[in-house]
């Protein structure tokens, strides 16, 4: 695809995202501050891949028939101004609504990127594709809590909104000048790809199912990994992101190589894989001695999710192929991790207050595992063929 779309896209992604992880080591924090418990803890985190979840094959199913540019414009407008809303959000239930409502932007921003890709993607090079954009979500989630991290130490609290709605708003511009709109697709309702032929297929369930179980395991420890670094080992905000970073970061620089190992190689035994090497070290952070070698088992759970997330990515997009509907497509994926990284934290959340800190990172690995499981069941036929079937 073109070069210069793919930059402009990259440059949105990235903004949407760095606003998730710029959250991560400030907004738990703050929340007990404000005398939350485990549970507010994870509603606030929750309150925004909530949002999210719900708008998303909206937001999607509109602009296949719309285009893509304007949603993403809108969404990080959206963004750049609910960025400063959190500053005099000083209860709990101002806090969640301004984080619910800052998830609204996002779901104009990423699953339309996605489709954006998908469509223009050259055949055989959707997980090249993917990847790339992928890096620019995960090292968005990586820099966060990095860059949250060290202006609250530094500056203050309020210092990380103002940056974040900075960054935001000159994605917008950038979008605004550089971005081309897209035509709204040309294929009938009768050609287009349906939502129901999407869910109905088994390789796609075994999909979704994947990416909710994923985004479960992927977001407990988001929200949790601070709060076990800092009850363990007394972590400064600095440390409390670099060890969500090194999870992220992994996450995101693996993309590409293995976005290329995707469209070369099975996709679908690559997720198998991916879950499998996520599992084992989320069961053991909770044991460890160290804060550096909880970073070293953040990383390698970050090393999964490389190996699997340009591949179901790229499964998604093979499955549409050229009909329409992908931002409905997208939307569903995205959907289905949003629904995980809302149930996800609200599980640990409360596996927290009855169990303590320790039980909710067994938790997790056991959620990965059953997720391999699953998504093995599901796509068992194209599992054994090696070839995917468009739907």
């Amino acid at each position: 695809m073109n070069r210069k779309v793919l930059n402009v896209l990259i440059v949105a992604v990235f903004a949407s995202m760095i606003g998730f992880g710029i959250m991560a080591p400030l907004l738990p924090e703050h929340a007990k501050e404000l005398g939350a418990n485990g549970v507010w803890i994870a509603i606030i985190g929750v309150s925004f891949s909530a949002s999210r979840g719900v708008f998303m094959p909206i937001v999607g199913k509109i602009s296949d028939r719309t285009g893509r540019k304007r949603f993403i414009a809108v969404g990080l407008l959206i963004y750049s101004l609910l960025s400063l809303a959190y500053i005099p959000a000083d209860t709990l239930y101002s806090l969640t609504a301004v984080r619910f409502l800052h998830g609204v932007g996002s779901a104009m921003v990423i699953p339309i990127a996605m489709a954006y890709i998908g469509e223009t993607s050259e055949k055989g090079k959707e997980g090249s594709s993917m990847g790339a954009l992928n890096v620019a979500i995960y090292m968005g989630l990586g820099a966060g809590p990095l860059l949250g991290g060290f202006l609250n130490d530094a500056y203050g609290f309020n210092s990380a909104f103002y940056a974040l709605a900075g960054l935001s708003g000159i994605a917008f511009v950038i979008v605004l000048a550089y971005l081309p709109a897209t035509k709204s697709l040309k294929t009938s309702d009768e050609e287009r790809v349906p939502m129901s032929r999407i869910i109905r297929d088994d390789t796609m369930k075994g999909i979704l199912a994947f990416r909710f179980m994923n985004a479960m395991a992927f977001a407990g420890a988001l929200w949790f990994l601070p709060v076990l670094s800092q009850e363990t080992f007394d972590a400064t905000s600095t440390q409390q992101g670099l060890v969500l970073s090194a999870d992220v970061f992994i996450t995101g620089l693996a993309q590409i190589p293995f976005g290329w190992v995707a469209d070369r190689h099975h996709k679908l035994r690559l997720v198998l894989i991916g879950s499998l090497v996520i599992a084992l070290p989320s069961m053991f952070a909770g044991q460890v001695p160290s804060l550096w070698l909880l970073v070293v088992v953040a990383a390698l759970m970050g090393l999964g999710s490389a190996v699997s997330l340009p591949a179901a990515s790229a499964i998604a997009v093979v499955k549409v192929g050229e009909k329409g509907g992908m931002g409905i497509q997208m939307g569903l994926l995205n959907m289905a991790m949003s629904i995980g990284m809302v149930a996800g934290p609200l599980i640990m959340g409360a596996v927290r207050d009855a169990w303590g800190i320790d039980y909710i990172f067994l938790v997790l690995g056991g959620i990965s595992l059953l997720s391999t499981a699953v998504f093995c069941y599901l796509s068992r036929k194209e599992l054994r063929s090696g070839e995917l079937e468009p739907l």
